[in-house]
């Protein structure tokens, strides 16, 4: 991941290529999120059920970057906005979920956890590969690589989790990474907020001159 932020020019996504790279992992992202949902159903795993929101959240990032594309900066810095605001009420909502889960301990199931842990995993390598080239860009483009990213990390550490839970034989890992990947969403909340304030005070600043 490139540091992106400022005020320089930077790929905005108007490219056929990058059309098609949000569209295949639109596609591959909006299916995981169902097979994750109800397999954390299933298996009773509040990590599992975290990481499929990312996957939802996901989709709408790819969904909401392709119907800005090629729109004035301001457009993009807006929609960039709003997908920040949205990720950190995500965050937040895992984080009151794993704590109600806290108090009615379960232990989830391990072997579920690590299955679909696994394909959640391939899903996100193969976006992550298809997406590489456009990691660099502007705060619409930059949210696409952090989910994308946020994705991967997520399921290495569902998987994690689901060693911890087999190992303990409690609930607690499986909270505590759910917990960690509400941070995580928080924190690439805060860096998509940031850098699109400054494109959007950017372009204030160019259309005044």
């Amino acid at each position: 991941m490139g540091a992106c932020c400022g005020g320089d020019a930077k790929f905005d996504g108007l490219s056929k290529g990058y059309r098609r790279a949000l569209w295949a992992v639109i596609a591959i992202n909006g299916g995981m999120f169902f097979v994750e949902m109800a397999a954390g159903a299933l298996a009773g795993s509040q990590a599992l059920q975290a990481d499929a929101l990312d996957f939802l959240g996901d989709s709408l990032t790819y969904g909401i970057s392709l119907a800005v594309i090629g729109m004035s900066l301001r457009v993009r810095a807006t929609a960039a906005l709003f997908k920040g605001v949205s990720l950190a009420l995500m965050g937040l909502w895992v984080f009151g979920s794993t704590l109600y889960h806290t108090l009615i301990l379960g232990v989830p199931n391990a072997p579920v956890m690590g299955a679909i842990g696994f394909l959640a995993l391939a899903a996100n390598l193969t976006s992550v590969l298809i997406l590489m080239k456009y990691r660099d860009g502007d705060a619409n483009v930059r949210s696409v690589w952090l989910c994308s990213r946020n994705d991967a990390i997520g399921n290495v550490a569902v998987m994690a989790a689901a060693g911890g839970v087999a190992l303990t034989g409690t609930a607690w890992p499986d909270i505590a990474v759910a917990g960690l990947m509400a941070g995580l969403f928080l924190w690439s909340a805060f860096h998509i907020l940031v850098q699109a304030v400054r494109e959007r005070r950017h372009e204030e600043v160019a259309a005044a001159e």
